[in-house]
């Protein structure tokens, strides 16, 4: 099955019968369909348009580990410009979320969906009658795209212990450390796909530059199976202190980094603030390009989209993209902690538009699959299946912008990307219906290369670009190798949402590019492996783990001793805040209305027992995360107190609170200065230059105060109790990993 069809009509709910059925559901009766509408009349108060049937997962199944029933019916709808989910549990009851934050771009991206391509050389072995989505990943004969992007995890280990992943191994936890035997396996798996193999991947963790044998990893990836494109997923922080670690992964294949980055203020992004500027120099130094990848979460770091592009103008030619992740909200949470922190694609960018004074608009931006009239030129000239970005086109959407003077241009601003693609559907029309392909193909590559230069407005386009040339290249060429120029003289700006169980859409999964290889030999989308992560990610990992005293045993080294120390002097850390702060557009943070907005207040009886099984604590804490494969929240624990991992205040921001998570009236930056210096004593923290947390001891249950006795951080009584017994202040922000009790700094 190769599938695009209708998901952006609007019909009203007398029509039912008319509205799309997904086809990746089997049976969908029209009692089903009349049980789905009776909720949307029962709970949607206004004018409600259809847009069409599909499933979705329940969280409180996907939660309590119930397989066989966690797929429920889903109706898809347009309400006052936003486009909704509604689904209904028969054991957890009806949940509501927000899909995509604005219908008109929605309709947009729609246009622009890709049928897909269908995988010759499942892994699964059963029919397409006998698979059941998504317990059945592995690829599937139902899949409908190649890996376009794959992932190894190379180690579970981690030099930090962030507040927001539960992706690393905390201490006395089993490792997860692949063989070279596996990971050879693993990477043959993805490139012997057909027809179409993967030629890119991803390495990642855990932080896999703890592992010594990095370099071999790569040159085993580019020189003996064949990937063209090896991109490492890093958190910095060895590369910010080691400039020969970064020209090792440069000489063994390595071209790019994946460095997480979530703003430009301590606050915003406790993990790296301090220490992904020197990265960044010494991947200048070493010739790496560098992918900005912040997690965005509402109310937490949604101010500072503009600022982290901004950012990544000014170290334009190392920086050569920033790809913004919609935090994914995995396992149980409070409904009112979900709608404050849902932030969806258009709601990004609306928000960069903003942020940016209308120079990255909304109207810039395309989806991925948009790529499909290029990729079916290529293959129509050289007759074979190309590389296909044939993802959902609610997954993402990205743009380019140049660098022109002290502004930024949107490169729709001066090239017809709409009127450009239509030409290329006509061309490759031409191709394939020609008897003379040998004549006609280069006969049309020429007509190709004259007419791009009628598409481009040359008096808006950046003065120095020569984007004519640039994308002849890119095109004529027929490989991504064609976008190099245009790579290093722009800024990709991209937007991808993974999904969690709350918005989980199987119309999506089954079109997904971006999998995981695991060492038993399937090869799963991003959406299983992570959404479900206790039938995927973890249990796999669990069977190829080693206790961690064995692997310590055998490795001679301590899981203890990797975690990062932060040391820095004040004057280091001016001159870090001194870059910072020229990217800053407010020195404030400033109120972002959520995506949910007005219909925040519609709330729907039956959804709180989806998360928190009716209990009178239903808006209390749980344990909640942003990993790098988006953002999650584990487990309710019965005490309702999040234990180590759960949150430290300033440095972690906390998204815990009623209202904002961090209050401040003045320059906050400095909030670390003592907490983050030689000195690890967390009394001095406090006394100096404020600390990076917020604990239930009675020293946190005020305002801390930087130097200067600005406040820093206003600690709420949700905050106070988010730190546990056995987390303490030791859990987040620095990644030491010493606890208050301990004495240490957290």
């Amino acid at each position: 099955m190769v599938t695009a069809y209708p998901q952006a009509i609007e019909h009203k709910i007398d029509d039912f019968r008319s509205v799309p059925t997904s086809p990746y559901v089997k049976g969908y009766t029209d009692d089903r369909k009349k049980a789905l509408l009776e909720l949307v009349q029962k709970n949607v108060k206004g004018d409600v348009k259809l847009l069409k049937f599909n499933q979705s997962l329940c969280p409180g199944c996907v939660d309590e580990e119930k397989w066989d029933t966690m797929k429920v019916d889903c109706v898809v709808y347009v309400k006052d410009n936003k486009v909704w989910m509604l689904k209904q549990c028969p054991e957890h009851g009806s949940e509501k979320e927000v899909y995509w934050s604005d219908y008109e771009m929605f309709k947009k991206a729609e246009k622009f969906q890709d049928p897909g391509i269908k995988i010759l050389n499942p892994n699964i072995d059963k029919s397409e009658f006998e698979i059941n989505c998504p317990t059945d990943c592995g690829l599937c004969v139902e899949h409908e795209s190649h890996t376009g992007l794959g992932n190894i995890v190379l180690t579970n280990i981690c030099d930090l212990t962030c507040w927001y992943c539960f992706f690393y191994a905390k201490e006395g936890e089993p490792v997860y450390e692949p063989t070279m035997d596996q990971i050879k396996f693993m990477l043959k798996r993805m490139r012997d796909e057909k027809p179409v193999g993967a030629n890119a991947v991803q390495l990642t963790g855990g932080e896999p530059t703890l592992r010594e044998d990095l370099p071999e990893i790569i040159k085993m990836a580019t020189q003996e199976i064949g990937y063209e494109h090896v991109q490492l997923n890093t958190n910095g922080i060895n590369l910010s202190r080691d400039l020969e670690l970064c020209k090792k992964i440069k000489e063994a294949g390595s071209h790019v980094l994946y460095l997480s980055f979530d703003g430009v203020t301590p606050q915003t992004n406790p993990k790296n603030y301090w220490e992904a500027q020197a990265a960044i120099e010494n991947c200048k130094k070493s010739e790496l390009g560098v992918v900005l990848v912040p997690t965005v979460i509402g109310g937490v770091n949604d101010h500072e989209l503009g600022d982290i592009i901004r950012f990544g103008m000014k170290n334009i030619g190392t920086v050569r993209a920033v790809n913004f992740q919609p935090v994914s909200l995995v396992g149980r949470m409070p409904d009112k902690l979900r709608r404050r922190q849902r932030i969806t694609i258009p709601g990004a960018i609306k928000r960069i538009e903003e942020q940016t004074d209308g120079q990255i608009g909304r109207e810039h931006w395309f989806p991925v699959p948009c790529a499909k009239q290029i990729t079916d030129f290529i293959e129509a000239v050289k007759q074979e299946p190309k590389y296909r970005l044939s993802i959902h086109f609610a997954c993402g959407m990205a743009t380019y912008a140049f660098k022109d003077g002290e502004k930024m241009v949107a490169l729709p601003e001066f090239f017809d990307i709409e009127g450009f693609f239509e030409y290329l559907a006509e061309l490759t029309k031409e191709i394939n219906n020609s008897k003379m392909r040998k004549v006609r193909v280069p006969w049309t590559l020429a007509k190709l290369a004259w007419n791009i230069r009628k598409y481009v407005d040359n008096d808006k386009k950046p003065k120095e670009l020569k984007f004519v040339r640039m994308l002849t290249g890119a095109v004529q060429g027929g490989n991504y190798h064609g976008l190099a120029d245009l790579h290093k003289n722009s800024l990709f700006i991209g937007m991808m949402h993974f999904q969690d169980p709350h918005n989980w859409d199987i119309d999506r999964i089954h079109k997904c590019d971006i999998h995981y290889a695991s060492p038993d030999g399937r090869v799963l989308p991003f959406c299983t492996f992570n959404v479900i992560p206790a039938l995927y990610r973890d249990k796999i990992q669990r069977k190829f783990s080693i206790p961690s005293e064995e692997w310590e045993k055998r490795t001679g080294k301590k899981i203890a001793g990797f975690k990062y120390h932060r040391k820095l002097t004040p004057e280091q850390m001016k001159e870090i805040k001194t870059v910072y702060d020229t990217c800053r557009k407010h020195m404030t943070k400033q109120v972002v209305e959520s995506d949910w907005g007005d219909e925040d207040a519609e709330t729907i009886a039956s959804q709180g027992a989806a998360r928190v099984s009716g209990s009178e604590h239903s808006e209390e804490l749980v344990e909640f995360g942003a990993s790098k494969f988006g953002a999650g929240a584990s487990r309710v624990k019965e005490d309702f107190k999040v234990n180590a991992g759960g949150g430290c205040g300033t440095c972690s921001t906390t998204p815990m609170t009623e209202n904002s998570i961090i209050s401040y009236d003045g320059p906050t930056e400095s909030t670390h200065e003592g907490h983050q210096s030689s000195n690890d004593s967390h009394t001095d923290a406090h006394e100096g230059g404020g600390c990076c947390s917020s604990s239930s001891e009675s020293t946190h249950e005020k305002a801390h105060s930087n130097g200067n006795g600005k406040k820093i951080n206003i600690i709420q009584d949700e905050e106070k109790e988010s730190h546990g017994d056995s987390g303490g202040c030791g859990s987040g922000g620095c990644g030491c990993g010493k606890s208050e009790s301990g004495g240490g700094c957290c």
